[in-house]
């Protein structure tokens, strides 16, 4: 670990290669697990400030989940999230074929909104916690990335470098610049 500004970095950044291989994951990510996408506070208020633009991409399912829980709701955990379907995949997923895409994103690549998706789901697989004096900014493994991690491997790009549009949209180009500068030092 070393520390950025007001962020404890994990090496794994550096050190693991990761890209996403939608071909052969499926978008497992956005089905899997027992909580939707987490959110920051602020992002709450985006989510009701775009769901009338974001509604007509959305699934039917979705929208019943969105109109009964919310935009986001609270986790168990404490925090802010998105909400499932039957508590099993978020409730913005959209399927294409059998790919599982973002409704948002849709929304966001048709130029109808400006924000592109929750920031936690654009980091993947960087996870974030907030402290109260510090950010920890690590690498989250699991399996169902498995093929990512091979795809990464293979056309040698670590994990910082794959989400780097993300780290700049969370920390600022300031910021991802001197990370780029840690990481030319570690690899040495």
């Amino acid at each position: 670990m070393f520390q950025l500004g007001k962020t404890i970095v994990s090496e794994e950044l550096f050190e693991r290669e990761f890209v996403c291989n939608l071909s052969a994951c499926k978008g497992e990510c956005c089905v899997d697990g027992t909580a939707g996408a987490p959110l920051e506070e602020g992002e709450t208020k985006i989510m009701q400030d775009i769901y009338a633009t974001v509604k007509p991409f959305l699934r039917p399912e979705g929208i019943a989940a969105i109109e009964a829980q919310g935009t986001s709701i609270i986790g168990e955990d404490g925090g802010f999230e998105t909400p499932l379907v039957n508590g099993a995949e978020c409730a913005y997923v959209i399927f294409d074929q059998d790919t599982a895409l973002c409704g948002i994103e849709q929304a966001y690549n048709e130029g109808l909104i400006k924000w592109k998706k929750p920031v936690s789901c654009h980091l993947y697989p960087i996870r974030v916690r907030e402290f109260s004096d510090f950010s920890a900014v690590n690498y989250h493994k699991w399996s169902i990335c498995d093929d990512a991690c091979s795809l990464g491997k293979e056309l040698e790009v670590p994990v910082y470098k794959f989400v780097k549009e993300a780290l700049v949209r969370k920390f600022g180009a300031a910021w991802y610049t001197e990370l780029e500068q840690v990481a030319e030092e570690y690899k040495r």
